[in-house]
Order: C-alpha cells, then sequence, then structure tokens
C-alpha cells in the first residue's frame, strides 16, 4: 500500500511539474496556451465535484450552475460596474459559497437518486435565470470584455502565459487543498459517509453537518474556476451554466479518477484537448467519445489513476508472493537436516522408521509425518 501511495504522489507531482512547464514549448502559441488555460480553470470545479463526489458519494449535477455563478459575477461586476477583477473574484466566491450552502441545506435532506434529481433541478434553475433575466445577465446576448486581473505594474495577465500561472496557482492551491482532505480527519470522516451513513452516524459522526461543508466547498470550487474561466475567455454566454457544462465535468472526472488527487486534474486536461481534437464535428462529438467513456467506465471503473494504482498494487503483490515464495524454497525449509522440515527428506526419514519398526528419535512418527 505505500508503494502505491507513492507512486500517485509521484505521478501527482511528475503530472504538476509537465503542465507547469508547458509555457516553454507552447508559449508562442496563444490558442494551444489558453485551451491549457481553459482546462485547468475546469479542473478547478472538477476538483470541487471530486469532494462532494469522490469523497463524500453525493452526485451534485449542479455543479454547472454555480460555475456559471461565479462566471458571471466576475463578468457582469467588472463591465457593467466596472470593478476590479479581485473584488469582483472575492464577492463571487463567496457569493457562491452561500449559494451553495443554502441550497444544500435544502437539497441534503434527500439521498441517493433524489439528491442527484434535486441538484440538477438546481443546476436547471441557475441556467434559466442567466438565460432569461436579460436586464441583468444579458440572457442570450452575453457578457463582453471581461476584465483581466490587474497586476498593479508588476505583471501583465494580458500576457498568455502570465495568465496561465496565475490559473496554474489557483489549480495548485486546489490540489493541495484535496491532498490535505483526503489525508485528514475530515477527509476520512467524508469517506466513511460514502462508504455507509448509517455507520457514519452510529460511531459519532455528524452526517449532515459533514456533507453540508462538502456541498459548500464544492461550490467555491466551481465559482473560482467559473471566475477566472470568464477572464481567460473574455466573453461568457449561458452556456457557461448549462447542465452540459456539468455532464463534462462528471466525464472529466469520471476519466481522471473519483477520490484521487490527480485524477481531476488529468482527466480535465485529456477531454479537453479531445474536445479540441473534434472540435470541427462539434455535434457528433460525443458518437466519438461515448463508447470511449463507456469502455472506460465499463474496464476501468475507478478512471486513469485508479486503474494504474491497482496495476502498482497488483505488481506489488505479485512480487511479494514470489519473495514469499524463494523464501519457502530455500535450503532451510526444502532440505538438509533441519528437524521437521519438508520434502523428500521427511518422507525417507518417516519411510526409514516405519521399515525399522521404530521411530525417529523421540518415539515413533505421528500421525502428520505418516499422511
Amino acid at each position: 500500500m505505500n508503494s502505491v501511495k507513492n507512486f500517485r504522489i509521484i505521478g501527482t507531482i511528475a503530472v504538476i511539474i509537465l503542465l507547469g512547464l508547458t509555457p516553454l514549448a507552447f508559449g508562442q502559441e496563444n490558442y494551444t496556451m489558453r485551451v491549457i488555460t481553459v482546462g485547468m480553470c475546469a479542473a478547478i470545479a472538477v476538483y470541487g465535484l471530486n469532494i462532494i463526489l469522490g469523497f463524500t458519494g453525493q452526485l451534485n449535477l449542479a455543479q454547472g450552475g454555480f460555475f456559471g455563478i461565479g462566471a458571471y459575477g466576475v463578468g457582469l461586476l467588472t463591465t457593467d460596474y466596472d470593478w476590479s477583477f479581485w473584488a469582483a473574484f472575492c464577492v463571487s466566491v463567496i457569493g457562491t459559497a452561500v449559494i451553495g450552502y443554502l441550497c444544500g441545506l435544502i437539497a441534503l435532506r434527500t439521498k441517493d437518486e433524489y439528491f442527484a434529481i434535486f441538484t440538477m433541478a438546481i443546476g436547471f434553475i441557475i441556467f434559466l435565470v442567466i438565460s432569461r433575466w436579460e436586464s441583468v445577465t444579458h440572457a442570450h446576448s452575453g457578457v463582453n470584455n471581461v476584465k483581466f486581473p490587474e497586476g498593479g505594474g508588476l505583471i501583465d495577465f494580458e500576457s498568455p502565459t502570465a495568465m496561465f500561472y496565475l490559473v496554474f496557482a489557483v489549480l495548485l492551491v486546489c490540489v493541495y487543498t484535496t491532498y490535505a482532505i483526503r489525508r485528514s480527519s475530515v477527509g476520512r470522516t467524508l469517506l466513511t459517509i460514502r462508504t455507509s451513513e448509517d455507520l457514519a452516524d452510529a460511531i459519532g459522526v455528524r452526517v449532515g453537518f459533514s456533507k453540508q461543508l462538502a456541498f459548500a466547498a464544492s461550490a467555491v470550487f466551481g465559482g473560482m474556476g467559473g471566475g477566472l474561466y470568464a477572464s481567460v475567455v473574455g466573453f461568457i454566454g449561458p452556456d457557461s451554466a448549462s447542465i452540459d457544462k456539468t455532464f463534462e465535468f462528471l466525464m472529466f472526472i469520471l476519466v481522471g479518477g473519483m477520490g484521487t488527487v490527480a485524477g481531476p486534474l488529468l482527466g480535465s486536461m485529456i477531454v479537453t484537448f479531445l474536445f479540441e481534437l473534434f472540435q470541427d464535428f462539434q455535434a457528433y462529438r460525443f458518437i466519438v467519445l461515448g463508447p470511449i467513456i463507456v469502455a472506460l467506465v465499463i474496464f476501468a471503473p475507478r478512471g486513469i489513476v485508479g486503474y494504474l494504482g491497482g496495476f502498482v498494487d497488483r505488481r506489488n503483490r505479485r512480487r511479494r508472493a514470489e519473495v514469499a515464495r524463494g523464501a519457502d524454497d530455500g535450503p532451510d525449509s526444502t532440505g538438509g537436516s533441519a528437524p521437521g522440515g519438508t520434502g523428500d527428506h521427511r518422507a525417507r526419514t518417516v519411510a526409514d522408521g516405519v521399515d525399522s519398526g521404530v521411530g525417529r528419535t523421540g518415539g515413533s512418527p505421528s500421525s502428520e509425518e505418516t499422511k
């Protein structure tokens, strides 16, 4: 188990380092840098989904709506009200947390499929408000010219590379937060709830409060990803809060691996690039990607990271079994004159004792030996 844990930690660090070095390879290609940065914005929201789904086992289908709230909060405050990006970002994240907490108070009174249906209804209501409340959200006209973050004269965030590293820094915070939660008593509490709510309640876990915190944290991550996405893209429309966005996030976490630290990041980047690869076939991309996802769920239900971790675990078990067999087959256990040895030597000793009518020193052969 320690080797699997080390493999996952090393793998996560390797993925992060490779991602952090991408500007060295694609720094001059603005479009590629933008695609990578958008993928990281999505990964931030997926890490939120990982907390409520991967750790707690609650299928939250409102994550796209919270992503849209964060995006529209930053977009509207920076364009219609001329706020700075940082002020708009902080207010949007706090507002998303409050809305998520209030929605969770009601949603978490339901369980299983009813919870999923209820949260999907919440996401759909958020989408309807954004797409129909034209006097506030501009409806289908969207929001144009969302401000870039202010660098205080030190950093120009209009540069794709600078924006990349800003989103990358926030993503690192999300990755570390997920890692810290997983290894903490809070994470063990959430995993216990995922295993059995009745068991968790029986051992004194505050199930309702823990689920409420997980739901609010999920909304916060969604709002953070949406706020950064609005600034990276510069334009947002109702599609940013659609149900399709939620299912995209769900696809990312299924591909990468639920309940893992590196899974949301790996799944988000892989599927984002697959979407770009099939962008000329926008209406048909799910025809191609659908069977891939189905095959992945069937043959690697724990995602890419879970599958690789299981592969390493199986290999280590085989290695330990081979070492154990090698120890059993050594000279001290298979031959020689050690008392109580096994193999041909024991058979010969017992046979000699029987033939001579006299057992080994200390008496006649035992029933185990004659067998």
